[in-house]
C-alpha cells in the first residue's frame, strides 16, 4: 500500500511539472508526456509466522511434608515449699513528747501617766474690799499737782493698816485700775502715799498685769 502511493505521488510531481512550463509559456509547443512508467508489482507479504506452541511444563511431583516434630515434654513443675512467714518487726513505744514549755503572761506594761502641767499662778488679788480705797484714790486724783496732806493720810492709811507692803500697793493699783484712770499718772503719788503710811515698796514697783 506504501508502495502505491508513492507512485501516485511521482505520478502528480510529473505532471504538475510538465504542465507548469505550457502556463508559463503559452506559445510553446506541448511537449508530449512521455508514458507512465509500468506500476512496479509489490510482492505479496510474506505469510505470519507461526510461533510454534511452547512444551507443556514438566510435572513437578509434590515434596512429601516432612514428619511433624515431637515436642518434648516439659520437665516436671519444681516442688513448692512453704514460704517461711517472716517474724513481725518488734513494735517499741513511741516516746511521748516533752511537754510544752510554761507559758507565763507577759506584764502588761502600763502606759505613762502624763503628769499635768501645773496650772498657771493666779494673778495676785488684793485681799481687801477695794471699794474702801475709792475715797483715798479721789483724792490722790486731786493731787496730781497739790502736796499732799493729812487729808490723804487720814482716808487711806487706815484702810491699809494691816497688809503687807506689796500688798497695800496692790490693792492702790487695783482700785485705780477700776476707776480707769491714769496708772502712769496716779502711781508715783500712790507710792508716796503707801511710805507715808509706813509701807515701804521698791521705788521702780510696777502694777502687775491683770
Amino acid at each position: 500500500m506504501a508502495k502505491e502511493t508513492v507512485a501516485v505521488f511521482v505520478l502528480c510531481v510529473y505532471l504538475a511539472s510538465s504542465i507548469l512550463p505550457s502556463l508559463a509559456c503559452p506559445y510553446c509547443p506541448t511537449p508530449t508526456p512521455p508514458p507512465p512508467p509500468p506500476p512496479k508489482k509489490t510482492p505479496p507479504p510474506p505469510p505470519p509466522a507461526t510461533t510454534p506452541c511452547p512444551p507443556p511444563p514438566p510435572k513437578k511431583t509434590p515434596t512429601p511434608p516432612p514428619p511433624p516434630k515431637k515436642s518434648p515434654s516439659p520437665p516436671p513443675p519444681p516442688p513448692t515449699y512453704p514460704t517461711p512467714s517472716s517474724p513481725p518487726p518488734p513494735t517499741y513505744p513511741t516516746p511521748s513528747s516533752p511537754p510544752p514549755p510554761p507559758t507565763y503572761p507577759t506584764p502588761s506594761i502600763p502606759p505613762p501617766t502624763s503628769v499635768p502641767c501645773p496650772p498657771p499662778p493666779k494673778a495676785p488679788t488684793c485681799p481687801i474690799d477695794t471699794l474702801k480705797l475709792d475715797a483715798c484714790v479721789d483724792l490722790l486724783g486731786g493731787l496730781v499737782h497739790v502736796i499732799i496732806g493729812g487729808d490723804v493720810t487720814y482716808q487711806c492709811c487706815p484702810v491699809l493698816e494691816g497688809l503687807a507692803d506689796l500688798d497695800a500697793a496692790l490693792c492702790l493699783c487695783t482700785t485705780i485700775k477700776a476707776k480707769a484712770l491714769g496708772i502712769s499718772i496716779l502711781l508715783p503719788i500712790a507710792l508716796e502715799v503707801l511710805v507715808d503710811c509706813g509701807k515701804h515698796v521698791p521705788s521702780d514697783y510696777q502694777c502687775p498685769d491683770p
